[in-house]
Parts: structure tokens; sequence; C-alpha cells
């Protein structure tokens, strides 16, 4: 074999495994660990299998242990596409120029926090969280993430603007769960006497016989506001090819599984944009914890 053919033979076997290497790229994808790992791998994984089917290219979930981790691994673009939370997904796309979120929950339109009670402190339910204040002030409070929307930053906007203290001022002690079921299980132990998690999780809890509502129950419900939701990077059609953003979208909107829905818990996916989230912005903003 003469060296000129030897070169042809090597270049050929370059460009066939540059050529592969391109076909073959996973599209990877995150979600803020807002319920216990289990729970979420089961459920992305899901989504990572029908996703896959969908588009036609490898995809792949990598759970993360914060919603800061999930942002960061965003912005540093170890993942194409996350399932964010009203905040983190403000965050994300400021860092992340030409980023889009596509898509959300039927429910996430008008997503609600609940605030919980251990049933020892004799506070009972109420529509006005004025009315509150005597049975709240000086207990222990828990939040969810420092990250979460539902978690932090709605019932901290509602703590301060009906009391006019910050938190660590108008309760005695105040805590960071770290996620919603952990946040029910603390209130329901007494181990903070009231919390604050999203209502999603609340309602599956008790549907799925996992709560003791003789020793902790719903006291306050916010007003509607936009929450989670899914966010693409704006650079994925140079990626994985023209109209691979659109594809994605039409993807999300079309998944019907119903067992797969039922472990959002949502009903279906409906379009989405970053003008639906302006009003987390605006919040986070107001109370300074955009950044």
């Amino acid at each position: 074999m003469t060296l000129n053919l030897i070169r042809k033979f090597m270049l050929s076997g370059l460009l066939g495994t540059l050529a592969f290497s391109a076909s073959a790229e996973t599209f990877v994808f995150t979600a803020i660990p807002d319920e216990d790992e289990t729970k979420l791998v089961e459920r992305f994984q899901g989504v990572a299998d029908y996703l896959s089917e969908e588009l036609n290219v490898d995809v792949r979930y990598i759970p993360v242990k914060s919603y800061a981790a999930a942002v960061s691994a965003f912005r540093n673009n170890q993942v194409q596409l996350a399932w964010f939370g009203g905040l983190s997904g403000v965050q994300a796309r400021r860092l992340v120029p030409g980023s889009e979120a596509i898509a959300q929950g039927v429910e996430d339109e008008a997503f609600q926090t609940y605030f919980i009670a251990n049933t020892s402190t004799g506070i009972q339910p109420a529509d006005d969280l004025a009315t509150l204040e005597e049975g709240l002030k000086g207990t222990t409070f828990t939040f969810g993430s420092k990250g979460s929307t539902s978690g932090r930053l709605m019932p901290e906007f509602y703590i301060r603007e009906t009391f006019g203290e910050q938190p660590e001022d108008f309760f005695a002690r105040v805590g960071f769960s770290g996620n919603h079921t952990r946040t029910l299980r603390l209130v329901e132990a007494g181990t903070y006497e009231v919390g604050a998690l999203n209502f999603q999780v609340w309602q599956k809890e008790v549907e799925d016989g996992n709560v003791d509502t003789d020793a902790v129950q719903v006291i306050w419900e916010t007003p509607a506001y936009p929450d989670y939701q899914w966010t693409i990077r704006g650079d994925v059609n140079d990626r994985f090819g023209d109209g691979f953003k659109d594809r994605v979208k039409e993807a999300l909107l079309s998944l019907d599984d119903k067992a797969l829905l039922e472990s959002f818990p949502r009903s279906g996916f409906i379009p989405a944009s970053n003008d639906d989230y302006e009003p987390i912005r605006k919040t986070a903003e107001e109370i300074g914890i955009l950044d």
C-alpha cells in the first residue's frame, strides 16, 4: 500500500470518527432538586426516554444537589434544557442570553404556596395572612431551598409585605430545609412549627397517604403566581441542527403519558415565554434575592 493511500485511509477514518461524534452528541437536561432524589430520578428518566424517542437523539438526565447547581450547569452548558422553578429560571436566563422558557405545566400558570403548621401550635387556617400574626409571631419557621420560588421567594415576599419585617426578625428561628418534601416532614415532626411549601407536593403527599393530618395542616394559601417551566439554551440549534429547539418544545407540549405527568404532578404542558415570569423577576429584585 502506498504512503498516499495510507494517508487517505487515515483521513477517511478520522473524518468518519468526527462525523460519528457529531451525530452521537447527547442532549442533556437537569431539574431543580425540589423533592426526594429517588422520585426525581424516576420521573426524569421517563422524560429522558420519551425525549430520546421523539427527538431521535441520545437524551440524558443528570441530577444536581441544589438549585444553584442546576443554574450553574445550565450556565456552563453542561445541560441544554432544565426544569426550573420561577426564580431559578429567571436567574438562569439572565446568565445565558438567548435562552427561553418554552413550556410550563398547566398548573404553573397559577401556582401557590401553602403555609403549614404543626397542630400543636393551635394556629387555625385563615383566608387572610394578617389575621395570623399573633399566632405566627415568635414561632420557628422553615423555608424550602434558598433558591425556590414556592418554598422561599413568594412566602418571604408575603411575610415582608404583611408583617413589615424580615422573616429573621418576625420568627424566633428560620431555617431552609432544602426541598418541599423535607419541609413537610420537619413541620409534621414538630422540628419547625411552621413552614412553606409547594401546594402540589402537599396535595400529592396527602393523596398518597403520606401525611399525618392530625399533626400538620394548611393554615394559609398564597395568591396565584407563575412558577415552574422548561427553559432551553438559545444555542441548541447550532449544536443539534436547525429547528431542534422547536422540536423539543413540541415534544414537551405533546407529552401525554398519564403516569409520567402524574409524577410531576401536572395534567399537561402548555406554551410559556420569558415574559410570563416578569412578576417573579420583579419580586426577586424587590426583596433582593435575584442574584
